[in-house]
């Protein structure tokens, strides 16, 4: 008996070793993103820094739609995922095997709006100064009555952020907001993945309807800068928070963190130096924010260099990669909104679904 004991604790162990990293072997962290100015930092630190990385072999795959990218980290075949902060709370209620890890920016979402709602709301010319007062509101409530429907808005996904921010917005108007439907609301989100927002506005153009996204930067800024719509108001000044709202956040799996963990913890602190970098480029302009724009597009062409400039104004300031860390309170203000909304069933045990392990003091240089 005790042979036998002896080789399947030899077995053990052969098997543990096999799986634990050699010195100086790098271990694959593997994420995935949907093409938004929200992981940005992901996407530099994957160009700027992979090389540099001693215990991380860090891979980036875009994924094309919030639902996908669920589907695909449910999977178990990646390690991270930059994630809309209520859809993982939502996947945590349903099964807690992974953990939050940090942020990937603050704010950084925007309603754009086509030109037939513009008649009614008559926009600043400097995107600057506008703001979410009741004029895009009550244009909402006129093109309802007018053509006896609720005006649609395209939405990431019913469990983003930016769902929560328009089902704020309208509430502190005295508005109303239907998930996929309602015909007595004054508005219905609609489901639209982030690259087909622009074609769903030049479509609704086209048909002479109002329509609108609340979608994440630069997609917003691209229906203005290519002349086929307006970048309304900016989620920032929807959500008031210290430093900004919390939206896209990362998450890893329990096997990265338990089996990983220094290849994760390296590959998140390359994440906040390049969120670093951003902040440093959107400051110094010139050849900075061209060399970080070039690198963007090579992985999201379709985010126009204009596009990318204008997320990354430093004047409007409407997007940031600073302070990264786990903010729980900003989260809990984040999800008590999508409770109230019926945006997501139930809030979350927000401590148990925190992993502070991962803060870096560079993001708060």
């Amino acid at each position: 008996m005790r042979q036998i004991l002896s080789v399947l604790l030899l077995i053990i162990m052969l098997f543990i070793d096999g799986n634990a990293p050699k010195a100086g072997e790098r271990q694959p962290i593997k994420a995935i993103y949907v093409p938004l100015a929200d992981h940005y930092a992901g996407i530099i630190a994957y160009e700027k820094y992979r090389a540099e990385m001693k215990k991380a072999e860090y891979f980036i795959k875009r994924i094309g739609s919030w639902p996908e990218l669920r589907a695909y980290f449910i999977s178990g075949e990646v390690d991270m995922a930059f994630i809309i902060s209520p859809m993982a709370m939502d996947m945590f209620a349903e099964n807690p095997d992974f953990k939050w890890v940090g942020l990937m920016h603050r704010d950084g979402n925007a309603l754009a709006i086509n030109a037939l709602l513009n008649k009614d709301v008559n926009l600043l010319k400097n995107r600057i100064d506008r703001k979410p007062d009741e004029k895009v509101a009550n244009a909402f409530t006129k093109a309802k009555k007018n053509n006896g429907k609720p005006t649609q808005c395209g939405v990431p996904s019913l469990l983003a952020t930016h769902t929560v921010v328009l089902y704020k917005y309208l509430k502190d108007h005295g508005k109303t907001l239907g998930l996929g439907y309602g015909l007595g609301k004054d508005v219905v989100a609609r489901e639209i993945a982030p690259p087909k927002s622009p074609s769903f506005i030049r479509r609704q153009n086209s048909r002479g309807m109002p329509a609108s996204f609340e979608q994440s930067l630069p997609w917003a800024d691209v229906v203005e800068t290519q002349g086929f719509g307006y970048v309304a108001w900016y989620s920032k000044d929807v959500i008031i928070w210290p430093n900004g709202h919390v939206e896209c956040i990362a998450i890893a799996t329990d096997n990265a963190i338990k089996n990983k963990k220094d290849a994760l913890k390296e590959v998140i602190y390359y994440i906040h130096k390049a969120g670093a970098d951003i902040e440093n480029a959107r400051i110094r302009g010139g050849s900075k924010i061209i060399e970080i724009s070039d690198m963007i597009r090579k992985h999201i062409p379709e985010h126009n260099k204009d596009a990318i400039i204008q997320s990354l104004r430093s004047d409007l300031n409407v997007i940031n990669y600073k302070n990264l860390n786990i903010d729980k309170e900003g989260l809990r203000q984040i999800m008590n909104y999508a409770v109230d909304g019926g945006i997501l069933n139930k809030p979350i045990d927000i401590d148990a679904f925190a992993d502070e392990r991962f803060a870096t003091e560079i993001t708060q240089e």
